[in-house]
């Protein structure tokens, strides 16, 4: 049959060309560019992981000043030790996120391979088509579109080839466009591939700081706990010496109270006591200074325990101690913690005693009268620094508290 008579020649040549194109250009699969817009993409799974990050190291921050504000003011190592721990537990949970990561970017990383491997299989696919058009338009040469057109044997076939030409014009530039496209591509997932790596690197890297960390935390902590247990020890032998101290100096006033009752009971006369509850509150102050610790039980170092039978003064080393009374000198020397000391007997049941000084200017037997420099401060050596522990003792060696004996306005800590 004749194409020019029936027309049967221009419905052949479309059904080549449309043969041609689906031969040429197979439909690509899609479902892979659906699943890949389903995921996160790689600068988002970055960006949550690096907040994630951020976030925890923040709170441990803000642990760490919060350590800093304890190493500026008095604290007990068991406070210390706390902190630690959770610098620890701020610690391993970034240790467990950048595993978590690590383990994420190796599973990122091989996706990005297959994606590549994937785009370049479609890139030598593409570009293999587009070699075998570059090969065919060149050996056709430049005037093939003419050649085509001009030797159409009628207007019908004329626009028949015009179609054809356009068409396979049009799908060469479809094709050009996809080789760049996925060239673009190739290219993105390489350099993709790249930062993955990189990241991988980098969290190993800080993985490895964060475990160096972990480990000086706990080698701390382990430092701090033996620094405990030693000076809950030496808490605990210092308050032993401070209660054989205190029981030599209680010793001491009951043989003096009685050596009293008993000079009492003979009817012997005695003159009266330099102090007397008339003197609540007015009695001068034997050093000028600011009271470091009250009356009564205090907390010491380790949260232990420390009674107080007395009040300790903060005052330069050498300051003067004045005597707050007249009385007779019962004791002027060393008393164990309290270094030297001087024991004031004022009569009528009444005692005062001033410890931590750095030396006595009064003996034994000696008689003071009120305001007489009896030593001078000292106790550098001691937990609290210079100061002076004064004390006043009542009838039956009660201790009394000095804040409600000494002249106000009283110091403040």
């Amino acid at each position: 049959m004749n194409p020019r008579d029936t027309g049967q020649g221009a419905r052949d040549t479309w059904c080549a060309i449309i043969a041609l194109i689906a031969f040429t250009f197979p439909v690509p699969r899609s479902s892979f560019p659906v699943l890949y817009a389903q995921r996160p993409t790689y600068q988002q799974q970055m960006q949550d992981n690096q907040r994630r990050l951020e976030s925890i190291r923040r709170d441990r921050s803000e642990v760490e000043q919060e350590l800093e504000r304890l190493r500026t003011q008095a604290h007990s190592l068991s406070d210390e030790i706390a902190n630690i721990e959770q610098q620890k537990q701020s610690t391993n949970r970034i240790v467990n996120e950048l595993d978590r990561q690590i383990t994420g970017l190796g599973g990122q990383i091989d996706q990005i391979t297959v994606d590549l491997l994937i785009a370049q299989d479609a890139l030598l696919e593409k570009g293999a088509v587009l070699e075998r058009r570059l090969v065919d338009i060149y050996k056709r040469g430049p005037l093939y579109s003419w050649q085509v057109l001009f030797t159409a044997a009628s207007f019908g076939d004329l626009l028949s080839r015009y179609k054809y030409l356009f068409l396979v014009s049009r799908q060469d530039r479809l094709l050009t466009n996809e080789v760049q496209k996925l060239r673009d591509r190739v290219a993105r997932q390489r350099q993709l591939l790249v930062d993955a790596r990189e990241a991988l690197a980098r969290r190993r890297r800080e993985r490895t700081d964060e475990l160096g960390r972990y480990l000086a935390l706990e080698r701390e902590r382990q430092t701090n706990l033996r620094e405990t247990r030693r000076n809950t020890r030496q808490a605990e032998e210092r308050l032993s010496r401070l209660d054989r101290d205190e029981k030599a100096l209680n010793d001491r006033i009951e043989a003096l109270e009685r050596a009293r009752r008993e000079a009492e009971s003979r009817g012997a006369s005695t003159s009266a006591g330099a102090i007397t509850t008339a003197d609540l509150g007015g009695l001068d102050w034997p050093v000028e200074g600011l009271i470091i610790y009250p009356f009564g039980t205090t907390t010491g170092p380790n949260n232990t325990r420390i009674p107080r039978h007395g009040i300790g003064i903060r005052a330069p080393v050498g300051t003067a101690v004045r005597a707050v009374a007249a009385g007779t000198v019962s004791l002027a020397g060393p008393l164990g913690l309290y270094l030297t000391s001087v024991l004031i007997d004022h009569g009528g049941g009444y005692y005062t005693f001033y410890g931590y000084l750095n030396d006595a200017t009064v003996h034994q037997g000696d008689r003071v009268i009120r305001g007489q420099v009896i030593g001078h401060v000292g106790g550098q050596s001691s937990d609290e620094g210079p100061h002076l522990h004064f004390e006043i003792r009542g009838q039956g060696g009660i201790a009394l508290d000095p804040g409600n004996w000494l002249r106000a306005p009283r110091p403040r800590r």
